[in-house]
């Protein structure tokens, strides 16, 4: 790939950039297509998904961010369908990876093995068993305690089992059961509705322009230079960043909202906005950093900054699938409370993932890593 010197162009470079991101999602494209129906064949179909999933997030990405050296029309009708691609193949597996977070976290919080896996694995998970989680109740004991959540009493009943709380271990079956039973059929919609998109004239005509981008990048006629426009995407996300409450970052995890249960507890949802806007904003910055340098390295503070935002994300997804688990009508109250302690430990999960960002954030480049 072209890389920003005085022998090439910023056309140059942009237009190598583009038709190499086209070229790998026509690749995944045609692999996703050719792939078998048997075990091997689905997990290859699965990983040329996600291929095809990378490569529409750069070149949308990158058409957002050196729009003014592109055609304007085509790059506005191109960028809103290749976010509608991205977005709609990323639902199954999202669901996917989130219900195995939970069960894990249950099994975890419980210290009990009779939390039930999902009987189907869904698309992107590992079968139950190869990788078994190891019992943590003093863990459950402390993030019950630390989030503010009281044991409640259950009649006839030990109040702790195997130095677990009683009530957290009666409810956690069931709380498991219920989240496999919504996550599974959300799955289930999201697998549907990925191949319908698939079969779409919607998509055929996204694979056509992207067809197109691979031979012929569309520039404008007045061509800028790239660097002022990728600094302007590092200056976004800088004021992004120092917007966020980085000070508050990695301290307890504060329960003062769900005092009053749980329909409160939208209000630490509702702090997510501006940290899922950073990583957006970081993911552009790292895009528009490969199109200078030409490959997809970047540095270390880069590359662990964007898993703490990832990890941020799908613990904030985790906590609000749990409070949503927990107010189905007429469910008992072991599996409220267990739901409870769930919603409470993945909140805590998203200051931790809060902390690590920060600590990423503040540590200078190191070097450079291929993610």
């Amino acid at each position: 790939m072209a890389q920003l010197n005085h022998e090439t162009t910023t056309g140059d470079v942009l237009s190598a950039y583009l038709q190499g991101q086209a070229t790998e999602f026509l690749r995944s494209l045609r692999l996703h297509r050719e792939s078998s129906t048997d075990a091997q064949g689905a997990e290859e179909s699965l990983e040329a998904a996600r291929a095809l999933r990378r490569a529409a997030r750069r070149i949308g990405g990158t058409l957002h961010t050196f729009r003014p050296l592109l055609d304007q029309e085509w790059a506005a009708g191109m960028r809103p369908e290749l976010a509608w691609l991205s977005g709609t193949l990323a639902r199954e597996h999202a669901f996917a990876t989130r219900l195995e977070r939970l069960l894990d976290a249950l099994h975890r919080l419980s210290g009990t093995p009779g939390v039930p896996m999902p009987a189907h694995p869904a698309v992107g998970s590992t079968p139950a068993g190869a990788h078994p989680t190891q019992a943590a109740p003093a863990v459950g004991r402390r993030s019950a305690r630390r989030n503010g959540w009281a044991q409640p009493t259950m009649p006839g009943a030990d109040e702790t089992q195997g130095g677990t709380p009683r009530g957290l271990t009666v409810g956690a079956a069931k709380a498991a059961a219920l989240l496999e039973r919504q996550l599974t059929l959300a799955r289930t919609r999201a697998h549907s509705a990925a191949l319908q998109a698939f079969g779409s004239s919607r998509f055929h005509a996204v694979a056509d322009n992207v067809a197109v981008l691979a031979s012929e990048v569309p520039l404008a006629q007045a061509t800028e230079d790239l660097k002022p426009l990728a600094a302007q995407a590092e200056e976004n996300l800088a004021e992004a960043i120092a917007a966020l409450p980085l000070g508050q970052a990695g301290h307890p995890y504060n329960a003062e909202a769900l005092t009053h249960g749980l329909a409160a507890s939208e209000a630490p949802e509702a702090q997510d906005a501006p940290w899922l806007t950073t990583r957006a904003l970081l993911r552009l910055h790292r895009y528009a950093q490969e199109v200078l340098t030409g490959s997809q390295g970047e540095d270390l503070r880069l590359a662990e900054a964007g898993r703490a935002l990832d990890r941020h994300r799908e613990a904030a997804d985790a906590a609000s699938a749990a409070a949503t688990a927990a107010r189905t009508p007429r469910i008992a109250p072991a599996t409220a409370y267990a739901l409870g302690v769930l919603h409470a430990d993945q909140r805590h999960e998203v200051e931790a993932a809060r902390f690590a960002f920060h600590q990423a954030w503040l540590r200078e480049t190191e070097g450079a890593s291929t993610r």
